[in-house]
């Protein structure tokens, strides 16, 4: 039973192009996600580029890194290269590392590695409960219902679950999807061949493919507040950040 992470990082990114390569107290931000995310209870860690010059400053660091093809639609797309290449051919499950979150909570990775090495299940992300009406109403946050046994109903931009009656209950919960995953070799191996959901494409959510096949997806809830980096507001705010509580990268 081997767990494999995987960095997908490209350099090309219409928000924030270079993104990877954007220092951060010294350090490029890829390095600060991979060396991190090393210490999660993972066999092993390699970062999936499609750009020589993060090639050379993952292998100037020391990491682990593949070049891949540069036409991949998603990171997911770029994982399932990875792992049909020889070297990477014996893993059994893959944990699909963000890379543009620099302060990554390695506690978050751990409860997935754990989930399979427990449960066995096919794909697992994570929820967070969300307290305020305006995040739960943003549509740039995915929500998510699960059953009783944490399996995902259903993702949305919208509010779900919609309380008809405000009265009815003072103790729904509505929970943000943090998005994390962990798939089987297996399954992602079987990714290309499902079809496109319709309901993926009208909410713009590829996890409702999945759904919409058939597949379980096991929803885990995170207390972890994460800052992920879209913007230069938010790089700033990182380092802000990094600099005010003296957090420093292990050589």
């Amino acid at each position: 039973m081997k767990i494999l992470g995987v960095i997908p990082a490209r350099y090309a990114s219409s928000r924030f192009e270079g993104k990877p390569l954007k220092d951060i107290c010294g350090h490029a931000m890829i390095e600060w996600v991979y060396k991190r995310a090393r210490n999660a209870d993972i066999d092993e860690i390699v970062v999936a580029t499609d750009n020589k010059r993060i090639f050379e400053v993952v292998k100037k660091f020391g990491g682990n890194v593949v070049m891949t093809a540069e036409n991949h639609q998603n990171g997911t797309s770029r994982i399932i290269e990875v792992i049909n290449k020889d070297e990477y051919k014996n893993y059994d499950f893959i944990i699909n590392i963000q890379g543009d979150e620099p302060l990554i909570d390695i506690e978050s990775i751990n409860i997935l590695a754990n989930n399979y090495r427990n449960e066995k299940s096919e794909i697992v992300t994570l929820k967070q409960e969300m307290k305020s009406r305006k995040e739960i109403e943003n549509p740039n946050h995915v929500k998510v219902v699960t059953d009783f046994n944490d399996n995902a109903i259903y993702f949305s931009r919208s509010v779900i679950p919609y309380e008809r009656d405000k009265n009815s209950s003072g103790n729904i919960k509505y929970f943000k999807h943090v998005g994390i995953y962990g798939y089987t070799a297996k399954f992602l191996n079987e990714l290309k061949s499902l079809r496109e959901g319709v309901l993926e494409k009208i909410e713009s959510l590829e996890q409702l493919r999945f759904i919409e096949n058939g597949y379980k997806i096991k929803v885990l809830e995170t207390d972890s507040n994460v800052i992920g980096v879209d913007t230069q507001e938010d790089l700033r705010e990182v380092v802000k950040f990094i600099t005010e509580n003296g957090i420093t990268l292990n050589k």
